[in-house]
Protein backbone atom coordinates (compact mmCIF):
# COMPACT_ATOMS: atom_id res chain seq x y z
CA UNK A 1 0.00 0.00 0.00
CA UNK A 2 1.34 3.38 -0.91
CA UNK A 3 2.33 5.97 2.09
CA UNK A 4 1.55 9.92 1.29
CA UNK A 5 4.20 10.65 3.98
CA UNK A 6 6.65 7.87 4.72
CA UNK A 7 7.81 7.71 0.79
CA UNK A 8 9.11 11.39 1.09
CA UNK A 9 11.28 10.79 4.28
CA UNK A 10 14.83 10.82 3.59
CA UNK A 11 16.85 7.36 4.27
CA UNK A 12 18.47 9.17 7.41
CA UNK A 13 15.14 9.47 9.03
CA UNK A 14 13.53 7.97 11.67
CA UNK A 15 14.75 4.41 12.25
CA UNK A 16 12.11 2.48 10.43
CA UNK A 17 10.91 -0.84 12.20
CA UNK A 18 12.65 -0.30 15.43
CA UNK A 19 9.47 -1.78 17.09
CA UNK A 20 6.76 -3.50 16.97
CA UNK A 21 2.65 -3.30 17.82
CA UNK A 22 3.01 -4.87 21.88
CA UNK A 23 6.07 -2.45 22.29
CA UNK A 24 3.85 0.46 20.57
CA UNK A 25 1.07 -0.32 22.28
CA UNK A 26 2.86 -0.42 26.10
CA UNK A 27 4.37 2.68 25.40
CA UNK A 28 0.88 4.22 24.09
CA UNK A 29 -0.23 2.43 28.17
CA UNK A 30 2.41 3.97 29.87
CA UNK A 31 2.04 7.27 28.72
CA UNK A 32 -1.30 7.89 30.39
CA UNK A 33 0.76 6.81 33.35
CA UNK A 34 -2.31 4.83 34.92
CA UNK A 35 -1.28 4.33 38.53
CA UNK A 36 -0.28 8.00 39.36
CA UNK A 37 -3.69 9.22 36.76
CA UNK A 38 -5.86 7.01 39.30
CA UNK A 39 -4.28 7.69 42.22
CA UNK A 40 -4.60 11.34 41.17
CA UNK A 41 -7.86 11.58 40.25
CA UNK A 42 -10.00 8.45 42.35
CA UNK A 43 -10.37 10.81 45.01
CA UNK A 44 -11.57 13.90 43.46
CA UNK A 45 -14.13 11.86 41.52
CA UNK A 46 -15.80 10.00 44.41
CA UNK A 47 -15.83 13.05 46.26
CA UNK A 48 -18.13 14.08 43.02
CA UNK A 49 -20.12 11.23 41.99
CA UNK A 50 -19.55 8.66 45.24
CA UNK A 51 -19.96 4.79 44.37
CA UNK A 52 -20.78 5.93 40.52
CA UNK A 53 -16.74 6.85 40.36
CA UNK A 54 -16.12 3.30 38.15
CA UNK A 55 -19.26 4.22 35.90
CA UNK A 56 -17.30 7.62 35.18
CA UNK A 57 -14.68 5.57 34.02
CA UNK A 58 -16.61 3.77 31.91
CA UNK A 59 -17.94 6.94 30.00
CA UNK A 60 -14.77 8.78 30.13
CA UNK A 61 -13.96 6.30 27.61
CA UNK A 62 -16.46 6.61 25.33
CA UNK A 63 -15.28 9.81 23.94
CA UNK A 64 -11.46 8.48 23.84
CA UNK A 65 -12.31 5.53 21.83
CA UNK A 66 -13.68 7.30 18.84
CA UNK A 67 -11.06 9.70 19.04
CA UNK A 68 -9.10 6.73 18.63
CA UNK A 69 -10.98 5.52 15.62
CA UNK A 70 -9.96 8.86 14.17
CA UNK A 71 -5.82 8.36 15.27
CA UNK A 72 -6.08 4.43 13.56
CA UNK A 73 -7.86 5.90 10.29
CA UNK A 74 -5.60 9.17 9.51
CA UNK A 75 -2.88 7.21 9.96
CA UNK A 76 -3.19 4.43 7.39
CA UNK A 77 -3.45 7.67 4.61
CA UNK A 78 -0.68 9.28 6.61
CA UNK A 79 2.10 7.76 8.20
CA UNK A 80 3.79 10.90 10.02
CA UNK A 81 5.47 11.43 13.58
CA UNK A 82 3.63 14.67 13.64
CA UNK A 83 0.21 13.01 14.04
CA UNK A 84 -2.22 15.65 15.01
CA UNK A 85 0.12 18.13 12.92
CA UNK A 86 0.29 16.78 10.03
CA UNK A 87 -3.14 15.90 9.73
CA UNK A 88 -4.76 18.47 10.52
CA UNK A 89 -2.39 20.25 8.09
CA UNK A 90 -3.47 17.99 5.27
CA UNK A 91 -7.37 18.27 5.97
CA UNK A 92 -7.75 21.82 7.24
CA UNK A 93 -4.79 23.84 6.41
CA UNK A 94 -1.73 24.98 7.71
CA UNK A 95 -3.18 28.03 10.45
CA UNK A 96 -4.82 24.52 12.30
CA UNK A 97 -2.08 21.96 12.09
CA UNK A 98 0.30 24.80 13.44
CA UNK A 99 -1.80 25.53 16.50
CA UNK A 100 -2.64 21.91 17.12
CA UNK A 101 1.57 20.70 17.23
CA UNK A 102 1.79 23.75 19.05
CA UNK A 103 -0.48 22.09 21.36
CA UNK A 104 0.62 18.85 21.73
CA UNK A 105 4.71 20.11 22.19
CA UNK A 106 3.19 22.48 25.34
CA UNK A 107 1.56 19.40 26.93
CA UNK A 108 4.26 17.69 27.27
CA UNK A 109 6.56 21.02 28.70
CA UNK A 110 3.74 21.46 30.98
CA UNK A 111 3.77 17.48 32.26
CA UNK A 112 6.89 16.07 32.04
CA UNK A 113 8.32 18.06 35.21
CA UNK A 114 5.90 16.71 37.30
CA UNK A 115 5.90 13.29 36.63
CA UNK A 116 9.13 13.05 37.38
CA UNK A 117 8.40 14.89 40.61
CA UNK A 118 6.14 12.63 41.41
CA UNK A 119 8.51 9.67 40.37
CA UNK A 120 11.22 10.85 42.56
CA UNK A 121 8.79 11.19 45.67
CA UNK A 122 7.57 7.90 45.27
CA UNK A 123 10.05 6.34 45.38
CA UNK A 124 11.45 7.68 47.59
CA UNK A 125 8.50 7.10 50.24
CA UNK A 126 8.67 3.39 48.96
CA UNK A 127 12.11 3.09 49.60
CA UNK A 128 11.68 4.68 53.52
CA UNK A 129 13.57 7.79 53.07
CA UNK A 130 10.65 10.02 53.80
CA UNK A 131 13.01 12.84 55.03
CA UNK A 132 14.63 12.86 51.27
CA UNK A 133 11.22 13.72 50.04
CA UNK A 134 10.39 15.92 52.46
CA UNK A 135 13.24 17.74 51.26
CA UNK A 136 12.46 20.71 48.89
CA UNK A 137 16.05 21.22 47.45
CA UNK A 138 16.50 16.85 47.00
CA UNK A 139 13.35 16.72 45.31
CA UNK A 140 14.18 19.23 42.72
CA UNK A 141 17.85 18.16 42.07
CA UNK A 142 16.57 14.44 41.35
CA UNK A 143 13.81 15.51 39.72
CA UNK A 144 16.16 17.32 36.87
CA UNK A 145 18.09 14.04 36.70
CA UNK A 146 15.35 12.06 36.49
CA UNK A 147 14.55 13.71 33.45
CA UNK A 148 17.82 14.25 32.15
CA UNK A 149 18.10 10.59 32.36
CA UNK A 150 14.55 9.93 30.59
CA UNK A 151 15.69 12.60 27.81
CA UNK A 152 18.91 10.27 27.18
CA UNK A 153 16.92 7.63 26.81
CA UNK A 154 14.80 8.84 24.30
CA UNK A 155 17.75 9.87 22.39
CA UNK A 156 19.44 6.78 22.57
CA UNK A 157 17.32 4.77 20.43
CA UNK A 158 13.54 4.03 20.48
CA UNK A 159 14.48 -0.19 21.08
CA UNK A 160 15.78 0.63 24.38
CA UNK A 161 12.75 2.97 24.98
CA UNK A 162 10.66 0.19 24.43
CA UNK A 163 12.07 -2.50 26.60
CA UNK A 164 12.72 0.27 29.66
CA UNK A 165 8.91 0.90 29.08
CA UNK A 166 8.21 -3.01 28.98
CA UNK A 167 9.82 -3.47 32.18
CA UNK A 168 8.12 -0.62 33.88
CA UNK A 169 4.62 -1.67 32.74
CA UNK A 170 4.56 -4.79 33.89
CA UNK A 171 6.05 -3.38 37.80
CA UNK A 172 3.00 -0.82 37.67
CA UNK A 173 0.65 -3.59 36.60
CA UNK A 174 1.64 -5.98 39.60
CA UNK A 175 1.38 -3.94 41.48
CA UNK A 176 -1.81 -2.50 40.76
CA UNK A 177 -3.35 -5.85 40.73
CA UNK A 178 -1.92 -6.89 44.22
CA UNK A 179 -3.37 -3.83 45.72
CA UNK A 180 -6.67 -4.43 43.96
CA UNK A 181 -6.89 -8.15 44.92
CA UNK A 182 -5.51 -7.49 48.66
CA UNK A 183 -8.12 -4.81 48.81
CA UNK A 184 -11.28 -6.98 47.36
CA UNK A 185 -10.28 -9.83 49.63
CA UNK A 186 -10.15 -7.78 52.54
CA UNK A 187 -13.70 -6.28 51.83
CA UNK A 188 -15.43 -9.34 51.47
CA UNK A 189 -13.14 -10.91 54.39
CA UNK A 190 -14.69 -7.81 56.47
CA UNK A 191 -11.35 -6.90 57.68
CA UNK A 192 -10.86 -3.80 56.04
CA UNK A 193 -9.98 -0.49 58.82
CA UNK A 194 -12.41 1.42 56.65
CA UNK A 195 -16.02 1.71 56.04
CA UNK A 196 -15.99 -0.56 53.72
CA UNK A 197 -18.80 -0.82 50.75
CA UNK A 198 -19.53 -4.59 48.76
CA UNK A 199 -19.50 -3.64 44.78
CA UNK A 200 -22.47 -3.64 43.01
CA UNK A 201 -23.27 -3.25 39.31
CA UNK A 202 -25.21 -0.39 39.84
CA UNK A 203 -22.02 1.36 40.55
CA UNK A 204 -21.14 1.48 36.93
CA UNK A 205 -24.22 3.41 35.63
CA UNK A 206 -22.10 6.43 34.72
CA UNK A 207 -25.56 8.55 34.94
CA UNK A 208 -25.97 7.28 38.43
CA UNK A 209 -24.75 11.28 40.34
CA UNK A 210 -25.88 13.63 36.96
CA UNK A 211 -25.76 17.19 38.29
CA UNK A 212 -22.98 19.57 37.63
CA UNK A 213 -21.31 17.19 39.85
CA UNK A 214 -21.06 14.59 36.67
CA UNK A 215 -19.69 17.10 34.40
CA UNK A 216 -16.82 17.23 36.42
CA UNK A 217 -16.17 13.91 37.00
CA UNK A 218 -16.41 13.63 33.58
CA UNK A 219 -13.58 16.30 33.04
CA UNK A 220 -11.66 14.64 35.31
CA UNK A 221 -12.22 11.01 33.98
CA UNK A 222 -11.47 11.90 30.42
CA UNK A 223 -8.03 13.39 31.19
CA UNK A 224 -7.02 10.33 33.05
CA UNK A 225 -7.01 8.75 29.61
CA UNK A 226 -5.00 11.21 27.87
CA UNK A 227 -1.65 9.58 26.10
CA UNK A 228 -2.27 7.10 24.54
CA UNK A 229 -1.88 8.47 21.16
CA UNK A 230 2.02 8.32 21.85
CA UNK A 231 1.87 4.99 20.04
CA UNK A 232 1.05 6.67 16.73
CA UNK A 233 3.81 9.26 17.31
CA UNK A 234 5.94 6.35 16.62
CA UNK A 235 4.76 5.13 13.69
CA UNK A 236 7.49 6.24 11.19
CA UNK A 237 9.34 3.95 13.23
CA UNK A 238 6.89 1.02 14.23
CA UNK A 239 6.60 -2.11 12.24
CA UNK A 240 3.74 -2.49 9.48
CA UNK A 241 3.31 1.51 10.11
CA UNK A 242 0.00 1.81 8.62
CA UNK A 243 -2.13 -0.07 10.65
CA UNK A 244 -0.04 -1.21 13.81
CA UNK A 245 0.76 2.19 15.40
CA UNK A 246 -3.78 2.88 14.97
CA UNK A 247 -4.43 -0.26 16.40
CA UNK A 248 -1.76 0.19 19.27
CA UNK A 249 -3.44 2.74 20.40
CA UNK A 250 -7.11 1.34 20.33
CA UNK A 251 -5.95 -1.23 22.59
CA UNK A 252 -4.04 0.82 24.60
CA UNK A 253 -7.39 2.59 25.36
CA UNK A 254 -9.56 -0.49 26.20
CA UNK A 255 -6.87 -2.14 28.57
CA UNK A 256 -7.02 1.54 30.46
CA UNK A 257 -10.69 1.09 30.53
CA UNK A 258 -10.28 -2.60 32.57
CA UNK A 259 -7.49 -1.30 34.59
CA UNK A 260 -9.14 1.91 35.53
CA UNK A 261 -12.45 0.56 36.36
CA UNK A 262 -11.07 -2.75 38.21
CA UNK A 263 -9.08 -0.74 40.91
CA UNK A 264 -11.35 2.29 40.97
CA UNK A 265 -14.05 -0.56 42.11
CA UNK A 266 -11.49 -2.44 44.90
CA UNK A 267 -10.60 1.58 46.06
CA UNK A 268 -14.11 2.39 46.42
CA UNK A 269 -15.45 -1.28 47.96
CA UNK A 270 -12.20 -0.48 50.26
CA UNK A 271 -11.93 2.73 51.46
CA UNK A 272 -15.93 4.07 51.23
CA UNK A 273 -16.75 7.14 49.17
CA UNK A 274 -16.83 9.31 52.82
CA UNK A 275 -13.11 8.55 53.60
CA UNK A 276 -11.98 8.93 49.75
CA UNK A 277 -14.27 12.22 49.88
CA UNK A 278 -12.39 13.66 53.07
CA UNK A 279 -8.73 13.04 51.78
CA UNK A 280 -9.83 14.31 47.85
CA UNK A 281 -7.39 17.22 48.80
CA UNK A 282 -4.53 15.24 48.74
CA UNK A 283 -4.95 14.21 45.32
CA UNK A 284 -2.42 11.33 44.56
CA UNK A 285 -1.40 10.88 48.02
CA UNK A 286 -4.63 9.40 49.06
CA UNK A 287 -2.80 5.95 46.84
CA UNK A 288 -0.14 6.32 49.68
CA UNK A 289 -2.73 6.47 52.49
CA UNK A 290 -4.79 3.42 51.38
CA UNK A 291 -1.78 1.52 50.44
CA UNK A 292 -0.89 1.92 54.69
CA UNK A 293 -4.22 0.68 55.46
CA UNK A 294 -4.67 -2.12 53.01
CA UNK A 295 -1.35 -3.78 52.95
CA UNK A 296 0.38 -2.46 55.89
CA UNK A 297 4.15 -3.04 55.79
CA UNK A 298 3.74 -3.68 52.23
CA UNK A 299 2.77 -0.55 50.94
CA UNK A 300 5.45 -0.17 49.32
CA UNK A 301 3.91 -2.13 46.73
CA UNK A 302 1.22 0.81 46.27
CA UNK A 303 4.06 3.74 46.32
CA UNK A 304 6.50 1.93 43.52
CA UNK A 305 3.12 1.66 41.72
CA UNK A 306 2.94 4.99 41.50
CA UNK A 307 6.20 5.86 40.81
CA UNK A 308 6.88 3.78 37.99
CA UNK A 309 4.16 4.76 36.43
CA UNK A 310 5.27 8.42 36.60
CA UNK A 311 8.94 7.43 35.63
CA UNK A 312 7.57 5.58 32.73
CA UNK A 313 4.88 8.34 32.20
CA UNK A 314 8.42 11.06 31.80
CA UNK A 315 10.09 9.02 29.33
CA UNK A 316 7.06 8.69 27.26
CA UNK A 317 5.33 12.44 26.92
CA UNK A 318 8.58 13.36 25.91
CA UNK A 319 8.37 11.24 22.69
CA UNK A 320 4.65 13.06 21.30
CA UNK A 321 6.61 16.48 21.76
CA UNK A 322 9.81 15.97 20.46
CA UNK A 323 8.57 13.94 17.21
CA UNK A 324 5.78 16.64 16.94
CA UNK A 325 8.35 18.72 16.29
CA UNK A 326 10.59 16.95 14.25
CA UNK A 327 7.54 17.00 12.08
CA UNK A 328 6.83 20.42 12.06
CA UNK A 329 10.70 21.40 11.60
CA UNK A 330 10.02 19.10 8.12
CA UNK A 331 7.42 20.55 6.83
CA UNK A 332 9.15 24.04 7.57
CA UNK A 333 6.42 24.80 10.25
CA UNK A 334 9.73 25.36 12.94
CA UNK A 335 13.20 26.35 12.02
CA UNK A 336 15.21 23.43 10.61
CA UNK A 337 17.29 22.48 13.40
CA UNK A 338 14.80 21.39 15.13
CA UNK A 339 14.56 18.44 12.47
CA UNK A 340 18.12 16.84 12.74
CA UNK A 341 18.00 13.27 13.08
CA UNK A 342 21.10 11.98 15.21
CA UNK A 343 23.05 9.82 12.51
CA UNK A 344 24.11 6.82 15.25
CA UNK A 345 20.79 6.58 17.40
CA UNK A 346 18.33 7.76 14.40
CA UNK A 347 15.99 9.70 16.59
CA UNK A 348 15.25 13.46 16.68
CA UNK A 349 17.95 14.59 19.35
CA UNK A 350 17.86 18.41 18.75
CA UNK A 351 14.06 18.38 19.62
CA UNK A 352 14.16 15.55 22.26
CA UNK A 353 16.94 17.56 23.79
CA UNK A 354 14.67 21.21 23.74
CA UNK A 355 11.43 19.61 25.09
CA UNK A 356 13.59 18.54 27.71
CA UNK A 357 15.39 21.71 28.49
CA UNK A 358 11.83 23.74 28.35
CA UNK A 359 10.31 21.55 30.30
CA UNK A 360 12.85 21.67 33.24
CA UNK A 361 12.94 25.53 32.96
CA UNK A 362 9.24 25.64 33.56
CA UNK A 363 9.42 22.96 36.23
CA UNK A 364 12.21 24.81 38.38
CA UNK A 365 10.26 28.02 37.79
CA UNK A 366 6.60 26.90 38.28
CA UNK A 367 8.08 25.65 41.71
CA UNK A 368 9.82 28.46 42.77
CA UNK A 369 5.95 30.09 42.96
CA UNK A 370 4.50 27.30 44.43
CA UNK A 371 3.90 23.77 44.78
CA UNK A 372 0.17 24.95 44.07
CA UNK A 373 1.10 26.82 40.74
CA UNK A 374 2.96 23.57 39.31
CA UNK A 375 -0.69 21.70 40.05
CA UNK A 376 -2.21 24.78 38.69
CA UNK A 377 -0.23 24.43 35.24
CA UNK A 378 -1.69 20.57 35.33
CA UNK A 379 -4.69 21.84 35.18
CA UNK A 380 -4.18 24.19 32.16
CA UNK A 381 -3.69 20.65 30.48
CA UNK A 382 -7.25 19.76 29.74
CA UNK A 383 -7.99 22.76 27.46
CA UNK A 384 -4.60 21.91 25.61
CA UNK A 385 -5.53 18.15 25.47
CA UNK A 386 -9.35 18.25 24.39
CA UNK A 387 -8.32 21.56 21.86
CA UNK A 388 -6.43 19.04 19.72
CA UNK A 389 -7.87 15.59 20.53
CA UNK A 390 -11.03 17.39 19.16
CA UNK A 391 -9.51 18.99 16.01
CA UNK A 392 -8.28 15.23 15.40
CA UNK A 393 -11.81 14.30 15.24
CA UNK A 394 -12.99 16.87 13.20
CA UNK A 395 -9.85 16.74 10.85
CA UNK A 396 -10.75 13.15 10.12
CA UNK A 397 -14.60 13.28 8.76
CA UNK A 398 -13.09 16.43 6.78
CA UNK A 399 -10.18 14.66 5.14
CA UNK A 400 -12.35 11.50 4.41
CA UNK A 401 -15.37 13.72 3.41
CA UNK A 402 -15.51 12.01 -0.29
CA UNK A 403 -16.04 8.51 1.21
CA UNK A 404 -18.01 8.74 4.30
CA UNK A 405 -21.16 7.44 1.99
CA UNK A 406 -19.13 4.61 0.90
CA UNK A 407 -20.35 2.32 3.66
CA UNK A 408 -22.08 2.56 7.14
CA UNK A 409 -18.67 1.11 8.39
CA UNK A 410 -16.67 4.16 6.60
CA UNK A 411 -19.55 6.47 8.02
CA UNK A 412 -19.93 5.30 11.42
CA UNK A 413 -16.20 4.81 12.36
CA UNK A 414 -14.20 7.61 9.96
CA UNK A 415 -17.12 10.73 9.82
CA UNK A 416 -19.97 9.98 12.74
CA UNK A 417 -18.17 8.88 15.34
CA UNK A 418 -15.07 10.98 15.38
CA UNK A 419 -16.94 13.88 15.20
CA UNK A 420 -18.93 12.88 18.42
CA UNK A 421 -15.97 12.40 19.93
CA UNK A 422 -14.98 15.64 19.01
CA UNK A 423 -18.18 17.41 19.87
CA UNK A 424 -18.20 15.84 23.47
CA UNK A 425 -14.37 16.90 23.91
CA UNK A 426 -15.66 20.53 22.85
CA UNK A 427 -18.06 20.99 25.53
CA UNK A 428 -16.46 19.47 28.47
CA UNK A 429 -13.76 22.14 26.96
CA UNK A 430 -16.00 25.10 27.16
CA UNK A 431 -17.08 23.42 30.51
CA UNK A 432 -13.83 23.56 31.63
CA UNK A 433 -13.32 27.24 30.81
CA UNK A 434 -16.24 28.12 32.64
CA UNK A 435 -15.01 26.20 35.60
CA UNK A 436 -11.28 27.66 35.42
CA UNK A 437 -12.04 31.24 35.34
CA UNK A 438 -13.52 30.99 38.95
CA UNK A 439 -10.13 31.19 41.31
CA UNK A 440 -12.12 29.20 43.99
CA UNK A 441 -11.50 26.59 41.80
CA UNK A 442 -7.68 26.44 41.39
CA UNK A 443 -5.71 24.59 43.90
CA UNK A 444 -3.47 27.63 44.75
CA UNK A 445 -6.90 29.74 44.85
CA UNK A 446 -4.97 32.68 43.39
CA UNK A 447 -6.36 35.04 41.47
CA UNK A 448 -4.57 36.26 38.16
CA UNK A 449 -5.74 39.10 36.01
CA UNK A 450 -9.41 38.17 38.01
CA UNK A 451 -9.39 34.82 36.65
CA UNK A 452 -7.79 31.02 38.00
CA UNK A 453 -4.14 30.98 37.43
CA UNK A 454 -5.05 27.59 35.20
CA UNK A 455 -7.10 29.63 32.73
CA UNK A 456 -4.41 32.11 32.70
CA UNK A 457 -1.77 29.78 32.13
CA UNK A 458 -4.19 28.22 29.00
CA UNK A 459 -4.60 31.67 27.38
CA UNK A 460 -0.83 32.62 27.64
CA UNK A 461 -0.02 29.50 25.86
CA UNK A 462 -2.47 29.87 23.56
CA UNK A 463 -1.47 33.75 22.89
CA UNK A 464 2.48 32.55 22.54
CA UNK A 465 1.26 29.98 19.90
CA UNK A 466 -0.78 32.65 17.89
CA UNK A 467 1.91 35.32 18.29
CA UNK A 468 5.15 32.52 17.06
CA UNK A 469 3.06 30.90 14.67
CA UNK A 470 2.26 34.43 12.69
CA UNK A 471 6.17 35.61 13.14
CA UNK A 472 7.02 32.25 11.32
CA UNK A 473 4.71 32.83 8.66
CA UNK A 474 6.28 35.72 7.86
CA UNK A 475 9.94 34.29 8.10
CA UNK A 476 9.34 31.21 6.40
CA UNK A 477 6.25 31.58 4.40
CA UNK A 478 7.03 27.93 2.83
CA UNK A 479 5.00 26.29 4.91
CA UNK A 480 1.64 28.08 4.59
CA UNK A 481 1.58 28.01 0.71
CA UNK A 482 0.17 24.09 1.46
CA UNK A 483 -3.58 24.00 1.07
CA UNK A 484 -6.44 21.09 2.18
CA UNK A 485 -6.07 17.94 0.95
CA UNK A 486 -8.58 14.89 0.88
CA UNK A 487 -7.53 11.46 1.56
CA UNK A 488 -6.65 9.46 -1.19
CA UNK A 489 -8.55 6.51 -2.62
CA UNK A 490 -5.69 4.42 -3.35
CA UNK A 491 -4.78 4.48 0.52
CA UNK A 492 -8.75 4.36 1.71
CA UNK A 493 -9.18 1.79 -0.44
CA UNK A 494 -6.25 -0.46 0.50
CA UNK A 495 -5.87 -3.98 1.54
CA UNK A 496 -5.52 -3.36 5.49
CA UNK A 497 -8.66 -2.41 7.62
CA UNK A 498 -9.35 -2.37 11.38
Amino acid sequence: MARESTDARPPDGLKADAIGFLDAMVIGLNSTSPAYSLAAAIGPVVALVGVYAPGVMVASFVPMLLIASAFYYLNKVDQDCGTTFSWVTRAMGPWAGWLGGWAIAMTGVLVVGSLADVAVTFGLLAFGLDSWADNEFVREVLTVLVILLMTAVCVIGTELSAKVQNVLILAQVACLLAFAVVALYRVYADTSTLDSVNPSLDWLNPFGAGGASLTGALLLGVFIYWGWESAVNLTEEVEDSATAPGKAAIWSTVILLVTYVSVAVAVVAYAGTEYLAENAAEEEFVFALLADEAMGSWDWVVLLAVSTSALASTQTTIIPASRTALSMARRRALPTHYAHINPRFRTPDVSTWWVAGIAIAWYLIVRQISENALFDSLTALSLLIAFYYALTGIACAVYYRRHLTESVRHFVLIGLGPLVGAGLLVWLLVESIGDMADPANSYSGDSWFGLGPPLVIGIGITVVGVVLMVVWRFVSPAFWSERPQVADPDLVHGDKEL
